[in-house]
């Protein structure tokens, strides 16, 4: 990649085509239950940009500037009342829409609160979020996420972690299904596994082939290998504008969606909305777990500063807690827990990684087209004003899916997937096309396990 090219796909600040972007969306800012009916204020970073965010005592959220329109002191230090932040400075106060509704250090006769406004943002609370819109159309786009108003809302799980690095980077690695055989499951052998399972074709081999197309509403891929006589194992993903990926950890068809939110250029957050879960992850053949091959999270407390929400003891600082014994035992990475060794990978590439040192191979089909999809949708954007995907037609957002099926060799996987999308919310979908034809799968009699 062009180091120019790298530069316009990773920076979000307020004037860049990338930022431009994805203010044309709405995401998810902050998990509901950080916000308390009356209770302390949130600093919020989003996009390079400083927010404070707050609940009313009467449940009201606002997403606003921090700085007070008065004297620019930080409203992180303010009374949350009814009706919204007071200033502590000389009382200023703000609803939860910007607009100053109390001037008490002005007189009577001088008071032009009705005049003061400060930025305050859109918000829409859903599915355990609160989600912004930075855009600056003066009727935010409609509302819409995916399929998860198929789910009960108590039913859906909602996560934040912070990642300490890129937010392009971060995505990436999760539409990087190779690495799965390796970084999570090097150490683990086919052998380990009921012949004839999931599991077990995956470990057996580590090289699949790989098709990507690109959709509506961004790219997926297909990772595909043998699954015994005549058939063959598909794991497919999802990648929609501007920073959505679905994994297939699940069986096909599963609600499991991620967002990789930009706080700014070197920092993200991961949010993922998700059904409940049924896979067994990281266990033999006897259910007993693999080392390090958990998925638990030990969340640090969140602490008041810009970035210190929902930060993991696992850090770079600490080289993610990285084990050289368990290393040489079976654990393959040293890393322990399947979040923590994407999360340690990651950020081991720094802030932003120089993507011009980069020398890819057929596996990275998914990341090279979706870096080209990004760029179009970037550049068509900037240059002729064309709203990206999924901004103004929210249909292009339903019945998209991910998960991994065994078909019949015979049968094209993504004629497949095209009739699931129409049997997963009992409508027409219109089928997503492809430009070239798959190659087919190496011949499983390659593919036996080593003795």
């Amino acid at each position: 990649m062009r180091a120019a090219d790298n530069e316009i796909l990773t920076r979000v600040g307020p004037g860049t085509p990338m930022g431009d972007l994805m203010r044309q969306y709405w995401f998810p800012a902050i998990k509901s239950t950080e916000l308390e009916a009356g209770g302390a204020p949130v600093r919020l970073r989003l996009l390079g940009e400083n927010f404070l965010a707050f609940r009313s005592p009467d449940g009201t959220v606002g997403i606003i500037d921090h700085e007070c329109a008065h004297r620019c002191a930080s409203l992180f230090y303010g009374r949350n009342e009814d009706g919204g932040m007071r200033c502590v400075y000389h009382g200023w106060k703000f609803d939860a829409k910007g607009q100053c509704v109390d001037m008490p250090s002005e007189p009577p006769e001088t008071d032009y609160k009705e005049r003061v406004r400060i930025r305050a943002l859109p918000v829409h609370e859903a599915y355990g979020a609160v989600w912004a819109y930075m855009g600056s159309a003066k009727e935010p786009p409609p509302f819409a996420a995916f399929d998860l108003d198929l789910i009960p809302e108590a039913d859906i799980t909602t996560t934040f972690m912070f990642r300490e690095c890129n937010w392009l980077q971060a995505l990436e690695g999760d539409i990087d299904t190779c690495h799965v055989g390796f970084l999570h499951g090097g150490g683990v052998r086919a052998t380990d596994y009921e012949p004839g399972t999931i599991d077990y074709y995956r470990s057996l081999n580590r090289h699949p082939k790989y098709e990507a197309v690109e959709t509506p509403y961004g790219t997926m891929y297909t990772a595909y290998r043998p699954a015994g006589e005549g058939e063959t194992y598909h794991r497919v993903g999802q990648f929609a504008l501007p920073f959505w990926t679905m994994a297939p950890s699940e069986p096909m068809g599963h609600n499991h969606v991620r967002a990789w939110v930009p706080l700014d250029d070197e920092n993200s957050m991961l949010v993922t909305f998700s059904a409940p879960r049924y896979t067994p992850y990281g266990k033999d053949k006897d259910g007993k777990p693999f080392t390090g091959m958990t998925i638990k999270l030990d969340f640090l407390p969140n602490t008041t500063d810009w970035l210190g929400r929902w930060r993991i003891k696992e850090n770079p600082r600490n080289d993610h807690l990285l084990s050289r014994e368990l290393q040489k035992d079976r654990n393959y990475s040293g890393v322990v827990g399947i979040v923590v060794q994407d999360q340690a990978i990651t950020e081991s590439m720094g802030p932003i990684v120089n993507r011009t040192k980069e020398h890819l191979g057929t596996s990275d089909r998914m990341i090279l087209l979706t870096r080209r999809t990004l760029m179009r949708a970037v550049l068509a954007l900037r240059d002729d004003g064309v709203a990206p995907a999924g901004v103004n037609d929210l249909s292009v957002r339903r019945n998209v899916r991910s998960g991994f099926m065994v078909i019949p060799s015979s049968d094209d996987w993504l004629e497949t997937f095209n009739r699931l999308r129409r049997e997963w919310r009992g409508e027409d979908a219109a089928p997503i096309l492809r430009v070239s034809k798959p190659e087919p799968a190496r011949d499983e009699a390659s593919l036996q396990p080593a003795k």
